[in-house]
Parts: structure tokens; sequence; C-alpha cells
């Protein structure tokens, strides 16, 4: 008997997990990348791999990732880039410093160590920042992860068989091609990003922009991911355009710099009033950076839903599709539970994650599609 032919649209770090958690299942698999792999918005994020619990689906989700993430860091070539630099997750004042408890309490149970630095602690951790600062919680597990090479080192690890094709449409028992040829397929996995919005537009999912910038050499020194702990509360809570404090240190000696948000505009252009205010905030928080330049800046298009959730599993009406998208900040983090999910919906095989619904369906009547 033939083994089973998947194909997966998009080679990102999320469609590379999910080709070789297919692979692993003795699934022939068939990625579907226009462009360099990784290029997308894989290329664009921080890869701070990071626990997040704004839920108890997303906690369960990133928590679960993470432990799969030290597993594969073995494999890794060095060129992957994985260290484990922690994530501190400075308050401002005491009403931040305050709130961290429930924060720690969740990280605990999920099994996350995590520590509450004073803020003298935190001064010790971080000579850096500014004074004044009231205390951080610091997430140790938490890791950084160069996501081009880790997906290109996955699809390799699957034995997947690239090719550099664009998909028109999705058809039923297959694809067709930007070129006209029809693809068959057992399987197909949605897994690219915000494209999945115009192969599938049934689908609650819509554009997030980014800007990031990377410092020169010489940057001031930063020994872990640092965060603002008002990330979502107080400036990225809402729908209208936010910054917030995000710095990562590089082993070059330079700085990544973020984050900014954006819904609802696909250009790739620089909005530079809203570099500005990214780069205020972070200064604000490390002075020393007013003074370092800057080598570089671009910007991503992440996939969003309403609920800030991945749409993993079945496609509710078209047989044979699958979905793996819409994880807006947290592709590259939750990339490895995402492909361990996926496959507990294919093959039946075990996974905790299957307690929380990632499905489209969570949302309630989902428009029903044809295939092309």
């Amino acid at each position: 008997m033939s083994a089973l032919h998947a194909v997966v649209i998009g080679g990102g770090m999320v469609g590379a997990a999910c080709a070789d958690a297919l692979a692993r299942q003795g699934a022939r698999v068939t990625v579907l990348e226009p462009g360099p792999v990784g290029g997308g918005a894989t290329a664009a994020g921080m890869g701070h791999l990071v626990v997040m619990d704004d839920s108890p689906a997303q906690l369960a989700l990133t928590a679960h990732s993470l432990e799969l993430w030290e597993m594969l860091a073995r494999d890794l070539p060095p060129q992957a880039d994985h260290r484990a630099c922690g994530t501190l997750w400075v308050a401002s004042d005491d009403e931040e410093l305050a709130a961290v408890e429930p924060k720690r309490q969740a990280y605990l149970a999920a099994g996350r160590e995590a520590t509450l630095l004073d803020a003298a602690e935190l001064a010790c951790a971080e000579p850096g920042l500014r004074p004044g600062l009231a205390g951080a919680l610091r997430v140790p597990g938490d890791s950084v992860v160069y996501a081009p090479v880790a997906a290109q080192f996955l699809l390799t690890r699957a034995g997947a068989t690239v090719r550099p094709e664009k998909v028109a449409a999705l058809i039923d028992g297959g694809v067709r091609l930007d070129g006209g040829e029809i693809l068959h397929a057992d399987v197909v996995v949605v897994a690219n990003g915000i494209g999945a919005a115009a192969l599938l537009p049934e689908l609650p999912l819509r554009q997030r922009k980014g800007h990031l910038l990377i410092t020169e050499r010489g940057a001031p020194q930063v020994n872990h991911q640092l965060v603002e702990l008002g990330y979502l509360k107080s400036a990225h809570g809402g729908d209208g355009d936010s910054v917030a404090f995000n710095v990562q240190p590089r082993p070059t000696g330079q700085l990544l710099v973020g984050s900014s948000r954006q819904f609802g505009q696909p250009e790739r252009s620089i909005d530079w009033p809203l570099l500005r205010r990214m780069l205020r905030r972070a200064a604000g928080f490390l002075p020393a950076l007013a003074q370092t330049s800057a080598l570089r800046v671009w910007t991503g298009q992440r996939c969003a839903t309403p609920d800030h959730l991945p749409l993993v599993g079945p496609h509710p009406f078209l047989s044979g599709v699958f979905l793996a998208t819409g994880h807006e900040g947290l592709g590259i983090t939750t990339a490895l539970g995402t492909a361990e999910l996926l496959s507990a919906h294919l093959f039946g095989t075990p996974s905790a994650l299957l307690a929380h619904d990632f499905t489209p369906m969570r949302f309630g009547r989902v428009p029903e599609a044809v295939h092309a």
C-alpha cells in the first residue's frame, strides 16, 4: 500500500513542523513554497520562544511547545542559534508588579519555572535598564532561535519535496498551482499564514503588520529577552496601532528591537512615525539604545484570528483539507505543538492539546466553502 501523500502549503516554521510530523507518521510530503524556506513571516519575527498565558488554551499550547523545542534543540545545527536566554517581563510600577503573581502561578501550574525579581534584583540582572523600574518576572526556560534554519532542518529531516510553487486554489483531492498544474494529494495542509485568507476567505483571519529593527554591533548589553509587562494589557490590548518594549540580545553584539502592531495594512512599507514611537518606547526602558545606530528595519505580516489562537484541525466542510494557520505572533513558538495537534487530528495520535478547541468551529457557524 502506497504512503499517504500530503501537500503542505507554506514552507515557514509552521509548515515545516507539520511536514516533519506527517513524515514521522509515514506520509510522503510535498511542500509548496514560492519564496525561500522560512522567508515569510518566519524570517520577519524575533524567534522568541515564549510561554504566554492570555488564555488556558494559549498557555497549554505555548508551554507544551516549549517542551518540544527543548527536545528538538539537541538536534538543531549551530546555525539555528538556539539559546535559552530566558525572558524578563519588566514591571514599570508597583501596580504591574503586584499583578505578576497570578501570571507566575499560571506558569508554575503549566510546569514552567518563573521567579519574581524585585527592583534591586532586576537592576543587577539587567544594568542597562533605566532606574526606577519596580521589578520583573523571570522565565528562565524561554529561549530564542533563528527560525529559518530550524524550518530548513525540519524539512530536510522530513525528506519533504519542496517545490517553489504558489497555490492558486484548493480543489477536490488536491490543489491547482498558479501555472495551472493540478497536484493530487490525500491530504492538504494549509499552513501559509496570511496566505490562507486568499485560499479560504470564509475563515476568520486578518492581517497584522509588525516592524522590527536590528542595531549595529556594540549595542547596550542585554542578557535576557526583555518585554514590558504591559505588553498586552496597556500597549497591545486593542485594535488600534500600538507599540511595546521588546528587545532581544543577539550573539553578534546587536539588539533586535520591537514591537509594533497594525491591523488591516497589507502593504510592506515602513510606517516611520510608528517606528519612531516604537523606538522612543524602547529607549524609555533602555536609555543607551537612543545612542545606538540601526542597521536595518523591516516589516512582516502576521495572520490573526478573533481570539488570538490558531486554527488547527480539519476544515469543517472541505474533505481532506486541514488547517495550521492564524498563529499571529506565536507561530514560531507554537509550531511544534501545532504539528503535534495536526498529527493527532489526522492519525489519532495522542496529544494533551486535544483538550482545547483550536478548530474554526469554535467561532460558531463558519460559512460553507466549496472547492474550486
